[in-house]
């Protein structure tokens, strides 16, 4: 029996809460755009790079190469909730037998999803505290402004903090190095949980049979 006349046998309200799951579909054509965002934001910063290659210095080169592969890693996490999220909570996408298909969507389910936008998200903290300890060794006992490389280079030529500026302190440091622990732990706790279920399953589906 197919999925469609299965819809039609069901009762009013029990198909009404089950087609609901529809209303989900405009959040993910939403991060769809926004993934068209970043994709302008990634070659803005790539023409910046080459642009500016021979004035910028390597610090400022690396500021950049890291927030290059920053967006593409929350790239990535967008990827992993829209296909993901997708065929898990709204509908099957059929791509059995589809050359280009992840490897990973062929088993995701929430548990698994969320193990990867767990790491995910380690991923991108861990980038952002690289760019922090770039700077970390250069803070003074008043701070140091934190900048995009175009704000850097106006401070080194002007002496004058641009607006923009955030202030890197020592106790921001160690702020941030604190908060990626604990995405580090609560990723740690998350996959010890799902292999805690995953084995009561386990045990269930042997007892079973």
């Amino acid at each position: 029996m197919s999925s469609n006349s299965t819809q039609r046998g069901m009762p009013p309200l029990p198909l009404l809460i089950f087609s609901s799951r529809w209303l989900q579909l405009p959040l993910y054509l939403g991060l769809i755009v926004a993934q068209g965002v970043y994709v302008v934001l990634f070659v803005k910063e790539l023409w910046h790079l080459i642009v500016g290659a021979v004035n910028f210095g390597e610090q400022e080169i690396m500021l950049i190469v890291l927030g290059l592969i920053d967006v593409v890693m929350i790239s990535n996490l967008l990827v992993m909730v829209i296909v993901g999220g997708y065929e898990t909570f709204v509908s099957r996408l059929r791509l059995e037998d589809h050359p280009d298909q992840p490897e990973w969507l062929s088993h995701v389910n929430a548990s698994v999803l969320k193990v990867k936008l767990a790491m995910a998200i380690i991923g991108i903290s861990s980038i952002h505290l690289l760019k922090t300890f770039i700077a970390a060794g250069a803070i003074g006992a008043g701070g140091l402004p934190f900048c995009t490389p175009e704000e850097f280079m106006l401070i080194k030529d002007t002496s004058v903090a641009a607006p923009r500026c955030t202030t890197l302190t020592p106790t921001g440091v160690m702020w941030q190095t604190i908060i990626h622990c604990v995405f580090i732990l609560s990723a740690i706790g998350i996959a010890y949980t799902d292999k805690i279920m995953n084995g009561v399953a386990a045990r269930r589906t042997a007892e079973a049979h």
